[in-house]
């Protein structure tokens, strides 16, 4: 990679294209178009871009529902616990 070349990456779940402002060792600085935001830096790692390494997962966090009802499960075993004994 040169700088000045265009590449496509993963942002967002999309792909985007952007161009290679610096290039680093380990580090790629992108400038990529973004509605309302135009010429944006990006930083991305040389390993991403060139496949090396996956991107990083996303946690889904637990909807507040289920969080409460593994609460009220914990309680009853416990409230159950202390009646046997």
């Amino acid at each position: 990679m040169q700088v000045g070349d265009r590449i496509k990456f993963q942002f967002g779940g999309q792909e985007k294209e952007g161009i290679v402002e610096k290039v680093f060792p380990k580090k790629i600085y992108l400038k990529v178009d973004f509605p309302g935001h135009p010429a944006k830096r990006i930083i991305r790692p040389l390993a991403a871009l060139e496949g090396k390494i996956a991107a990083p997962a996303k946690k889904k966090k637990k909807a507040k529902t289920e969080k409460i009802k593994e609460k009220k499960a914990q309680r009853k075993k416990e409230e159950t616990k202390e009646e046997k004994e």
